[in-house]
């Protein structure tokens, strides 16, 4: 499996350098508040572990909504580091809310 080493064609195939550039920061913004989302979780967890739990759904199906964009980061063919990055804390916060909502 091949990871992405960040190099787009040249010549007749070239990319404009101007969207390659946009595209970088859109993956980085996006990554960075995916990320500030499932860190969001952490009031919902010290809630859970002060006796008052919060609704299992909604970090239920975010965890396992987290483990699939993450699966498919993973698996192709060139490996999606900011897929991967964003949704590995979704995995996770969700997963330790999710508990948490039962060990209060």
């Amino acid at each position: 499996m091949r990871v992405d080493t960040d190099k787009y064609p040249e010549g007749a195939e070239a990319i404009d350098p101007k969207r390659v550039k946009h595209l970088k920061l859109l993956s980085k913004l996006a990554m960075l508040t995916c990320i500030s989302m499932y860190v969001s979780y952490i009031p919902q967890i010290m809630s859970n572990f002060n006796g008052e739990p919060v609704s299992v759904i909604q970090p239920l199906v975010a965890t396992i909504n987290a483990c699939l964009w993450t699966s498919y980061g993973w698996l192709k063919t060139y490996k999606d580091w900011p897929i991967i990055i964003s949704n590995v804390p979704g995995v996770i916060f969700g997963l330790v809310t999710v508990i948490t909502v039962y060990i209060h």
